[in-house]
Order: structure tokens, then C-alpha cells, then sequence
């Protein structure tokens, strides 16, 4: 009886003990996950972006050479497109493995566009009368000088412009300030009392 009575206890030691091991392991683990983040985090932090320059800007190594294009001002998706199939270039290559020939014939590409009418950005100009496609400073250029054309000429546009107003026809009740401005809002005055009139009316 007493040798039977022993063999429930030894059963609950070893479940005890199974329980702690697995507990244990379960801990090892949390703390092997929290050493890769960590290990994951820092590399993060010693990887530092290779910048290719293209055009005046700094285009990210990292990125593809279909995407990276776009950072351009002026080119946009389906300029990139054309760029890398008229040169040849393949769209999956990272910027980051450009060479400096590749570099001067996309410069040399993008000055003078070789693409149809509809994909240029300043069509039939007012002044020569032509069809140009304009990226970087000569892009905001022509755009500031159009502004102050409309200024000038004081067009609806130009008065909207110079007002700070939107020009396209946006509501004006809210969500049109830019940085910079602000409007006082004025408080109310109090009304005065009316005069009270004399007693006894006109005489």
C-alpha cells in the first residue's frame, strides 16, 4: 500500500518539472526573437543609402531604374518608360549600377525628348509657338514666368494668384491657406442698449 501510494507523487514532480523546462524554452525564444530585432534594427541603422546623381537630383541607389527616374521633376512614369526603352536600359536595374556614359545619355535623353506631342509637358507655348518637354529649374521657370503673365494681363487666374486665393475653382471656406497665411477672425462688439425715449411723448 505505501509503495502505491509514492507513485502519484513522483507523476506530479515530472509534470512540474515539464512544465518549468517548457516555460523555460518558451523564454529562450521570446529573448531569440528580441536579439534578431535588435541585430535586424542595427543593421538598418549602418545601412547607408548610395545617391546617384542624374539631372541635378539625387536619385536613391536602392531603387529601380523605372522608379528612380520619376524623382526627376518633370519625368513621370511614362517618360521613365520611354527613357529606359529608346536607350535600352533594363527597367529592374538599380540606379545605384549606372554608369557615368549611362548617367550622360539619360541627361542628354531628357534635354532634348525624342517622344510624341501628347507626352510633353509644354505644348504649343505661346511665345515660340512650340512643343518642348522641360524638367528641373527650367520646369519651375516656366511656370513662374506663366504666373506672372497672368499677373500681369491681371486675368481671373493672375488676380486669384496674386489674392492667394485657389485658381481652379476650389471652395474657400476651408482647407485652401498655405503656410504663412492666417486671418484674424473679429470679435463681435457688444450691441449698445437703444436710448430710452422721453416721457409724455411729442409735443
Amino acid at each position: 500500500m505505501p509503495q502505491q501510494a509514492q507513485q502519484p507523487k513522483t507523476d506530479k514532480k515530472s509534470q512540474s518539472q515539464q512544465m518549468k523546462e517548457s516555460a523555460k524554452k518558451q523564454e529562450t525564444k521570446k529573448e531569440e526573437k528580441v536579439d534578431a530585432k535588435k541585430k535586424h534594427f542595427h543593421q538598418e541603422d549602418e545601412f547607408e543609402e548610395v545617391l546617384v546623381r542624374v539631372a541635378g537630383y539625387d536619385l536613391p541607389g536602392s531603387k529601380n531604374l523605372l522608379a528612380g527616374l520619376t524623382r526627376i521633376k518633370g519625368v513621370g512614369w511614362a517618360i521613365s518608360n520611354l527613357t529606359c526603352i529608346k536607350l535600352g536600359l533594363d527597367k529592374k536595374k538599380k540606379a545605384s549600377e549606372l554608369s557615368k556614359d549611362e548617367i550622360q545619355k539619360i541627361e542628354t535623353f531628357l534635354k532634348n525628348l525624342d517622344a510624341k506631342d501628347y507626352l510633353k509637358n509644354r505644348q504649343k507655348d505661346e511665345e515660340t509657338g512650340e512643343t518642348k518637354h522641360y524638367i528641373g529649374t527650367d520646369l519651375d521657370m516656366k511656370k513662374d514666368f506663366d504666373i506672372r503673365r497672368l499677373k500681369k494681363i491681371r486675368s481671373y487666374k493672375g488676380i486669384r494668384h496674386t489674392s492667394g486665393q485657389p485658381v481652379r475653382g476650389q471652395r474657400t471656406r476651408s482647407h485652401f491657406r498655405k503656410k504663412g497665411q492666417s486671418v484674424a477672425v473679429r470679435s463681435k462688439k457688444p450691441e449698445s442698449a437703444p436710448a430710452a425715449k422721453p416721457a409724455g411723448g411729442k409735443k
